[in-house]
Formats: structure tokens, C-alpha cells, sequence
């Protein structure tokens, strides 16, 4: 699904992401329409535009996320100002690219969001993580509503191996090849891991393995 409230913009990279095989579901303008709709057409990743006419984008992430869990939404904006990326992956996005950005490395991202991967515009990788270490180091870290360590799921040697390489900001395609795995089976073992840990998407697991120092 594509929202965009410019018209040729959002008809040209539909037109783009058609051509490229994938199916568009529907495309909107609107923010509260395009949360609306999407209920209905139930895509499975959102390409989204951080400037809307009625509500900011940050919202409509909020709105998807409620009405579709499980949904990925890659952002597609004129704007790559630090706060904005922030804003944008905090309400659950899954990646940020700018508008600049070559029309073959937006299908390319559209593909690996599309599998799970968390994928931005060069240089702000880095950012996002700075700001998950800088929330890790934080006053708050590790304690929970009783001042306790809350219990940890027990991963598997491999899945612990896969989630410190998520972590460091890689592919599938490049912990595939580091592990000498097959595509398919780190895919399996992100999503049992996400489901061990109760969390949604690449994003929040490359968190949590933040703030358990698993990125070093």
C-alpha cells in the first residue's frame, strides 16, 4: 500500500513497485483514510510518506499498528532530520528512506522490509541505534515495575548467535552468509525469536538486544 498525498508521486511509485511484481493493494492520500483502508486491504508493508495532510505520519504508524500488528511500514520522505527518523521508528516503522533515494535501492528496500528487515537510508542506521544505545544506558535500565530483572526467554545457542548479528544492523542476506545459513532458515530463526520475546518486528528486537549488550 502506498500514501503519499501527492498524486503523481504516490501514482508513480505504485506504478514502480507494479512493474517490479509487487501488488498494490491500494494507495491513499489521507492518513485517517489510509489507516481505514488498510484494515480492509490488509497489505503487508506500507510505504509511507511523513507529511499528511490531516494527521502526521507518525500517527498513521500508530493507527496501522493498532488495526494490523503485524503490518511493516517502510517510511518514504523529503525529510531525513534526526528527530523525524526517531519519531517515525519509535511508533513502530519498520525502516526510513529519503525521497532521494534511487528508484532500484526503494524496490531493493521494499523487497527486505517486505522479509523483515530493518532498512534505512545510509547514515541513519546509525543514528537509530545510537539513540537505542543512549535509551539503553539510560536511568531506567533494568529494572522493572518492581525494581526486578524480568524473567528472560531462553533462546537457543543460534538464536542468540542470529539476534547479536540483527543487532550489529545486518541482513538476512548477510547473517545468512556469515553463519553459513540459508536464507530461509534465518528468517525461521528471527520470527522464533520474536515470538519467543513478544515483540513485532526487526526494530524492537534489534532494542532489546541493545539493552542487553548484545551488540557489542
Amino acid at each position: 500500500m502506498v500514501v503519499d498525498d501527492h498524486p503523481m508521486w504516490r501514482e508513480g511509485v505504485a506504478r514502480d513497485l507494479t512493474e517490479a511484481g509487487f501488488l498494490v493493494v491500494a494507495t491513499s492520500g489521507e492518513g485517517r483514510q489510509a489507516i481505514r483502508v488498510a484494515a480492509a486491504a490488509r497489505p503487508d508493508v506500507v510505504v509511507l510518506d511523513l507529511q499528511l495532510p490531516d494527521i502526521s505520519g507518525v500517527e498513521v504508524i500508530l493507527g496501522l499498528r493498532a488495526a494490523l500488528p503485524a503490518v511493516r511500514v517502510l517510511m518514504l520522505s523529503a525529510s531525513g532530520e534526526q528527530q523525524s527518523v526517531l519519531d517515525a521508528v519509535k511508533a513502530g516503522a519498520t525502516g526510513y528512506l529519503v525521497k532521494s533515494t534511487a528508484p532500484a535501492e526503494f524496490l531493493e528496500a521494499v523487497h527486505r522490509t517486505a522479509a523483515g528487515d530493518a532498512v534505512f537510508t545510509p547514515g541513519l542506521a546509525g543514528l537509530v541505534l545510537g539513540e537505542y544505545r543512549r535509551l539503553a544506558a539510560g536511568p531506567g535500565r533494568g529494572t522493572g515495575p518492581v525494581g526486578a530483572e524480568p524473567p528472560t526467554p531462553q533462546l537457543t545457542e543460534r538464536e542468540t548467535e542470529v539476534l547479536r548479528l540483527v543487532a550489529k544492523g545486518m541482513s538476512y542476506k548477510q547473517i545468512a552468509q556469515r553463519l553459513g545459513l540459508s536464507h530461509r532458515t534465518v528468517q525461521n530463526h528471527v520470527q522464533n525469536t520474536l515470538g519467543k520475546l513478544q515483540l513485532h518486528n526487526r526494530v524492537e528486537l534489534t532494542r532489546y538486544a541493545i539493552e542487553r549488550g548484545l551488540d557489542d
